[in-house]
């Protein structure tokens, strides 16, 4: 383990050079990108696995396993943490891991689900949705949406409020969120109440000021994005492309209020602000943060100020949603 470990390492390490960018030094310090190679992605999910469960859960918090029906009844992991001693039923957060729809949730994943239901007091369902290579779009979508539509009919059983259920996402997680809204609207059944967006992947074209100036920055970049877009859509996008790439929706009416965050140094910064922007002019309440001097997946620093002060405003915007 110890020597897969390293040789991962190794693979996710580049030379990065970040001069030209006013990044904060917290963040410079995580010099690495993910590896998309399919050759590579089961030994990283592994590792990824391995790290996450090394994750304590933090005093007052209790985290329960289990599986239930995914797409085509096929079964998926959920981990649901929840806080020891507040009274039920309680509000719930649907989410979504990102990772490229290709890795497994990393340790900062489970720390911030942590910190969500903790701090917000609320029940936080992180579904281990499937991944690639093997599963192209749209099989990681439709087990989210399995797993939203689960949570919302076992509401009762689980403790939580069927009225305050909301879905959010890091990333990839943030097209799967956007995604189940879309689906949850067109195949009848309620909504979340609120989608949490954070820096989310938003248009499979590609083609923002912001995509085309970052192919070189830390954690993510344009270069693998096109390369994430490419596996993802292996089989083609459907009909109705915004279940893929929520900015192409024909139509954004219906969705839920959301909160979108953004990252200065991010090819994805300007597709997440269009999609605000997009849901603002469909009459959706939107609220819009741009944080500075950040990276894609900042929170991987998680004792840096803005990271704090990050989590903190999601936190706040959550109990706002939830009371």
């Amino acid at each position: 383990i110890q020597t897969k470990r390293i040789n991962i390492i190794k693979i996710m390490t580049r030379n990065l050079s970040m001069e030209q960018y006013n990044i904060h030094p917290d963040f410079l310090k995580y010099k690495i990108t993910p590896p998309l190679n399919p050759a590579f992605l089961p030994a990283v999910q592994f590792f990824m696995k391995r790290m996450q469960d090394m994750v304590k859960i933090p005093e007052g918090l209790k985290e329960t396993r289990r599986k239930i029906p995914g797409y085509q009844d096929v079964p998926v992991g959920i981990s649901i943490f929840e806080p020891e001693e507040e009274r039920e039923p309680l509000p719930a957060l649907v989410y979504f891991h990102g990772g490229a729809f290709a890795l497994q949730s990393a340790p900062c994943h489970k720390k911030l689900s942590c910190s969500y239901a903790l701090n917000t007091p609320c029940k936080v369902v992180s579904v281990d949705y499937r991944l690639l290579p093997e599963n192209t779009f749209p099989i990681g979508l439709e087990d989210c949406f399995a797993a939203y539509r689960w949570v919302l009919e076992n509401a009762a059983q689980l403790g939580i409020s069927p009225n305050r259920i909301a879905v959010g996402g890091d990333s990839a997680g943030g097209a799967l969120s956007a995604g189940v809204c879309l689906l949850a609207r067109d195949r009848g059944i309620p909504v979340p109440c609120f989608q949490m967006l954070i820096y989310p992947v938003m248009d499979e074209r590609q083609n923002s000021a912001s995509m085309k100036k970052y192919n070189d920055t830390p954690l993510w970049n344009s270069r693998l994005n096109a390369k994430m877009w490419k596996m993802y859509l292996k089989d083609g996008l459907p009909v109705e492309k915004g279940y893929a790439s929520p900015a192409e929706a024909v139509s954004l009416e219906g969705m839920p209020p959301a909160y979108v965050e953004v990252a200065e140094y991010d090819c994805l910064r300007d597709e997440g602000i269009a999609f605000a922007k997009a849901l603002k002019d469909s009459g959706i309440p939107a609220e819009l943060y741009e944080t500075k001097r950040t990276v894609h997946g900042f929170e991987i620093a998680e004792k840096n100020e803005i990271v704090k002060e990050s989590v903190d405003r999601r936190i706040k915007k959550l109990r706002s949603v939830f009371q």
